[in-house]
């Protein structure tokens, strides 16, 4: 009678979620819509940007150095972003996520505009990569600030909603390039400095989380009576020593088969549909029009496969929604890209290559948290990805590589080749544990450790 009582008057969503949790997701989720919106804009005018620029570097301009040179910019954007997520992310376990989250937005807003004024293919790789420092920030430390503050059974959701933004960010960049791309390819960078602007939402409603400041107060409490913890290591050398390192080599894994196989499709779905245009003799104007349609649907997938994960994974589980996602990626990817297909086959099958690879990417910032107690919560996520990202920077360069040496020419093959290389995420997978309904790790359980991780078998209850 007392358990129905209870049940019976438990409070709806409405009255369990907090105006502080709603305008953090609102202050993250934003902040991750316009860095996927800054980096879509990059890869649609990559094919534009590298016609201008290679003459100034005395290259010529065909199929095969517009992939070959495109492909250095992009591995050098995403070489970047995996500095900067580890960068940012022991920063941000040491000085708090907000502070953090603004610098970095401030980076790859400023340097993705200035971008837009670049004479060669090398000064725009520069200015890239330097961007590319500041983007690394938003989902470790973005995915931390969210599952701190939406401590409640509507965590995952809240995550999952949260990497929703990149793909909206996609949308929004796509929509933006079919009404706009004929004033060109800098005008369109020049349009990056948006993001800017959030950060003066960020400073003046977005909270520090209480447990991240209790554990930057007490750090320092310890260090000025000279009192030494294993806790108060340095965050990497933690994570990679056990018993941590277990959960950063799992993580590492899901995140870099994910990468992989997302950057693949994403960096060069766009010129094959410019390449189907161009073998039936269509104009620019058609071919961007293409474009951009092409990347609202794979980005319309991908805001649903990022923003439905953490509902599918509260259901049947994290790995479970893992495995949905991959299973839903591969074999999309294995239809579209090896073969030759009509342009409305593109447009049917695109949304669900989406699904299938935000969804996955979506999963890691969930599960993410999940892992790591908070004093190396960012660190934890941030390097995880960014080792993956370190990989994952050559598989843009390496499909344009392969695709002139291998296929002739054949990017679609090439993209389908790489992208198979996200089986690596599924070793991951084998060995991570299920945390569904499980209370994220915290630190300092008693007073020897500090370092927690999910066990494999848990005990089902609300999380904390």
């Amino acid at each position: 009678m007392t358990t129905s009582r209870t049940s019976a008057a438990e409070p709806g969503w409405r009255q369990q979620i907090t105006r502080v949790q709603w305008l953090v997701l609102f202050g993250t989720t934003m902040g991750w819509a316009l860095d996927g919106f800054a980096g879509s804009l990059y890869a649609l005018v990559l094919g534009p940007a590298m016609t201008d620029l290679l003459p100034n570097s005395g290259i010529n301009v065909d199929a095969a150095h517009i992939g070959l040179y495109g492909g250095m910019t992009v591995a050098l954007f995403l070489a970047g972003w995996a500095t900067g997520g580890i960068l940012f992310g022991v920063l941000a376990d040491y000085f708090g996520r907000v502070r953090v989250l603004s610098i970095g937005i401030l980076t790859y807003a400023l340097f993705t505009a200035l971008a837009a004024f670049a004479d060669t293919w090398w000064q725009l790789g520069v200015l890239r990569f330097i961007a590319g420092l500041g983007s690394g920030v938003e989902a470790p430390v973005g995915a931390a600030l969210v599952a701190e503050v939406w401590r409640n059974k509507y965590r995952a959701r809240a995550c999952g909603v949260m990497m929703s933004g990149y793909a909206g960010g996609f949308f929004i960049a796509a929509l933006a390039y079919s009404m706009l791309s004929s004033q060109g390819w800098r005008f369109m960078l020049v349009l990056a400095v948006v993001p800017a602007f959030l950060v003066w939402f960020l400073r003046r409603y977005v909270p520090e989380p209480e447990e991240i400041k209790n554990v930057i107060a007490t750090r320092k409490q310890r260090k000025d009576r000279g009192i030494a913890r294993p806790e108060d290591q340095f965050v990497l050398r933690r994570l990679l020593s056990p018993p941590n390192l277990r959960a950063t080599l799992i993580c590492t894994a899901l995140a870099t088969g994910s990468l992989l196989a997302f950057w693949s499709v994403s960096t060069w779905y766009p010129q094959i549909i410019r390449n189907m245009a161009g073998a039936e003799s269509l104009s620019t104007e058609i071919a961007n029009h293409r474009v951009a349609i092409s990347s609202m649907l794979f980005n319309a997938g991908g805001i649903i496969g990022y923003a439905t994960w953490g509902f599918l994974a509260d259901a049947i589980g994290r790995r479970k929604a893992f495995l949905v996602s991959f299973v839903v990626s591969g074999v999309s990817v294995a239809y579209l890209f090896p073969f030759e297909h009509s342009y409305t086959t593109y447009l049917i099958v695109i949304p669900i290559v989406g699904f299938g690879l935000f969804g996955a990417l979506s999963g890691n910032f969930v599960y993410g948290p999940e892992m790591f107690s908070p004093s190396m919560r960012a660190s934890g996520i941030a390097l995880a990805n960014s080792i993956g990202r370190y990989i994952t920077a050559a598989g843009p360069l390496v499909a344009g590589v392969i695709a002139t040496s291998w296929f002739g020419g054949n990017l679609g093959i090439a993209t389908a080749v790489l992208a198979s290389t996200g089986v690596i995420a599924l070793v991951g997978l084998a060995f991570a544990p299920e945390t569904k309904d499980a209370a994220l790790p915290t630190d300092a359980v008693h007073p020897h450790t500090a370092d927690t991780m999910p066990a494999p078998s848990v005990v089902k209850g609300t999380p904390a």
